[in-house]
């Protein structure tokens, strides 16, 4: 059921915790938000704030004390009804006395016993299923994908001048977006459980790609390096032990290589050849989400970026616009692929959104491929 007809309260009040969602870094669990009502006012707001901590649901009702006897809750994912690290939210809204739940999503987990909504309504309390659904479904999107497939969301970040270039034409591309840009840029590796690059860019540049610009947690480091040739002397070599780092290589990469690069603390995971000799990046990202990798931002290059997209394997897009002009003789595309015959069988964003970041343009949202034959 999804977007059910709503009086503007309920959707007020899912639409607030939805934002509670958003807080938190509870990976490889869900965000997810949930607010507790007693008389068309918040009573309790609660967010999963970390995986084995208490749930949303939870915390929700524990802000709202004896308030949330015969309250309504609102919760963006349906009630988990199983013991895992902590006990049922089902147990908890009947024990606090509920009346009434507004649901935005069902669980699309295949691996643990649903069944939260139906254990609430055999204890008499009416369920409202479908409230701000596509909302919901959002915000959960890159767990989703994680848990009904095994292969971590993918948001590929590209910047690029007007004229679609990367780099003059001796190869310099510092900076072409601004400072607010790349600061969003820092939000974004903050709120992903990993950050990918090739290893052209990771030579060219030699990144930290850690988060300086902004307040959150690093996240992993991975290289796409199919030889080994990440430099021991290298800003991701000398600092692997702090922040974890992995080398998605091939199964033919020289061993001494690995050896020496394993022992700087780099997981160095080998995967299948593609048919051009690459890394099979199908294979790479389902080997990082084994490793409880839930969603990656790809930060470049071009190859990779284009190697996501033939693939169908990028999920989201932020693209970064600078209003500069870098000429014909610039390096060309931010992605590196053949691209579609005909403008129809392009992928694009649905429903793009649109930001000023300093002088640059951010546009991003929801990739979308063209049907298969």
């Amino acid at each position: 059921m999804n977007d059910v007809n709503m009086n503007a309260a309920d959707t007020a009040f899912m639409q607030h915790a939805i934002e509670a969602g958003r807080a938190g870094d509870p990976s490889p669990n869900p965000h997810v938000g949930a607010v507790v009502v007693q008389g068309q006012k918040i009573v309790g707001v609660g967010h999963h704030e970390r995986a084995g901590e208490r749930h949303a649901e939870v915390t929700a009702l524990a802000n709202a004390g004896a308030s949330a006897v015969n309250a309504d809750l609102y919760v963006t994912l349906e009630p988990c009804n199983h013991f895992g690290r902590t006990p049922p939210c089902t147990r908890a809204i009947i024990d606090a006395g509920i009346r009434r739940v507004f649901v935005g999503t069902a669980d699309p987990n295949p691996h643990v016993e649903g069944g939260g909504i139906d254990a609430l309504r055999k204890e008499g309390i009416e369920v409202v299923e479908g409230v701000s659904t596509t909302e919901c479904e959002a915000l959960l999107a890159p767990w989703t994908k994680f848990v009904t497939t095994g292969i971590p969301y993918v948001a590929l970040k590209l910047a690029l001048s007007l004229d679609g270039r990367i780099a003059t034409r001796t190869g310099a591309s510092r900076w072409i977006t601004g400072p607010e840009a790349r600061a969003r840029v820092h939000v974004l590796r903050a709120e992903s459980d990993a950050v990918i690059v090739g290893i052209g860019t990771a030579i060219a540049d030699d990144p930290a790609l850690t988060v300086r610009e902004v307040t959150g947690r690093n996240p992993a480091r991975v290289v796409v390096d199919s030889q080994l040739k990440l430099a021991v002397d290298s800003a991701l070599a000398t600092t692997a032990r702090e922040v974890r780092t992995y080398l998605l290589t091939t199964e033919g990469a020289p061993d001494d290589r690995a050896l020496i690069l394993s022992e700087l603390g780099i997981e160095v995971i080998r995967c299948a050849p593609s048919p051009e000799g690459r890394v099979d990046l199908d294979q790479a990202l389902r080997a990082l989400g084994e490793r409880g990798i839930v969603s990656v931002l790809v930060e470049g290059g071009a190859e990779l970026g284009g190697s996501l997209l033939a693939g169908r394997l990028a999920d989201r897009l932020h693209a970064f616009v600078a209003p500069l002009l870098l000429g014909p003789r610039g390096r060309p595309g931010a992605v590196d692929w053949c691209g579609p015959a005909e403008i129809a069988d392009a992928p694009r964003i649905i429903d793009p959104q649109w930001e000023v970041c300093g002088v640059d343009a951010h546009v991003f949202g929801r990739v979308e491929y063209p049907a298969e034959d």
